[in-house]
């Protein structure tokens, strides 16, 4: 039996090409690198799991490759990387600088990739900061951060940044099409959607929770199997709630969301997905807005169709009631309550509506 390798390990991308969604970053680089025109002090920021540490593995490689003409060898030896987080000392940057002296025995360029560099002490960075500002002809620094502000000034102000973004949910449903593609796994559009948004734009999250959804639910990848798996409420559920609303249906309301609560979500959990099924019903009423739905094919189907039965009125004053609840909910005493009165307030928006309505035939 061949041992598991987790899908953010074997799916790494080996060149600027297959890094997902840093396009104008990688770019940059590869223009930079061709044209010999890189800085010798890189500062490579944003959130986590979007490739920082992966584009810094890259450029390494490629700069070597580039200086010496040769793409076979790896050149593992002119790169070295130090875990900030752990060896944060001003020992630790002391042997670094040592090691910097050294020209490289193989290749070009002796490349230091520095991971979580917001970690080190003021020492540390006190004693980095003269190698940095005029480092040997041969020696490029490449620091990684989640946390830029941490950085004192006076090194960031020797280092080019490059500020990597979050991931779209598009493009990481898009990346993990792909792989469930290579791996044989029939998968549902809209359950990648749902891993992608429960990433946050993180695409080594978004990995591992596509590798734990697919340990439980085999090579068929359902919406089903995905918001059972991750304890997230399927959207059916507010399609449902939404239109017992719209109808004025208060006692079947309240026994929707006892169900839900039955299943063990939070209240809170639960109104802040309605509001955001909200929003979404509101930017599906206009075509301007609707490429702003980050959802499946199917899904978007359903939100045009109850968009167009929700009044504009109803959707903006339960948006404006389900924010006011979600605000309150943590001082309140009686947490169910108040999301209930919330629910029948709600409900009761387009009442004298349809009171009018009977009235008048």
């Amino acid at each position: 039996m061949e041992p598991f390798i987790v899908s953010a390990r074997k799916y790494r991308p080996l060149t600027f090409k297959d890094v997902v969604g840093q396009q104008s970053i990688t770019n940059t680089l590869e223009n930079a690198i061709q044209n010999d025109h890189l800085a010798q002090a890189l500062l490579f920021t944003g959130p986590r799991g979007v490739g920082k540490t992966t584009c810094a593995r890259i450029l390494a490689k490629k700069i070597n490759e580039q200086a010496t003409g040769t793409e076979d060898d790896d050149f593992a030896f002119n790169i070295f990387e130090l875990d900030a987080a752990s060896n944060n000392s001003v020992d630790d940057i002391r042997n670094l600088i040592d090691q910097v002296r050294i020209p490289p025995q193989v290749g070009k360029y002796k490349v230091y990739i520095i991971d979580e560099v917001h970690m080190l002490s003021s020492a540390a960075f006190n004693a980095f900061l003269k190698t940095l500002e005029e480092p040997p002809a041969h020696a490029i620094f490449i620091l990684a951060t989640t946390e830029k502000h941490k950085i004192i000034p006076t090194i960031l102000s020797r280092c080019q940044i490059f500020d990597f973004k979050r991931i779209t949910v598009v493009a990481a449903k898009d990346h993990l099409k792909s792989i469930a593609e290579q791996e044989g796994i029939n998968a549902e559009d809209d359950a990648l959607h749902i891993i992608a948004q429960k990433a946050d734009g993180a695409m080594r999250d978004a990995l591992s929770i596509y590798d734990r959804v697919v340990s439980f639910s085999g090579k068929d990848l359902t919406r089903l199997a995905v918001t059972e798996n991750l304890n997230v409420l399927d959207y059916d559920v507010y399609f449902e709630i939404t239109s017992l609303l719209i109808e004025n249906k208060i006692p079947e309301v309240l026994l929707s969301f006892n169900n839900v609560l039955s299943k063990g979500f939070d209240g809170q959990h639960f109104i802040n997905g309605l509001a955001s099924h909200f929003r979404d019903l509101l930017v599906a009423k206009d075509a301007a807005t609707v490429q702003l739905l980050e959802i499946g094919d199917n899904a978007k189907k359903q939100y045009l169709e109850q968009s167009a039965k929700s009044d504009m009125t109803f959707l903006i004053t339960a948006i404006e009631k389900a924010n006011t609840c979600d605000l309150n909910y943590r001082a309140s005493k009686n947490q169910r309550l108040l999301v209930e009165l919330c629910l029948m307030q709600m409900a009761s928006i387009t009442f004298s509506d349809v009171k009018k309505k009977a009235v008048t035939s």
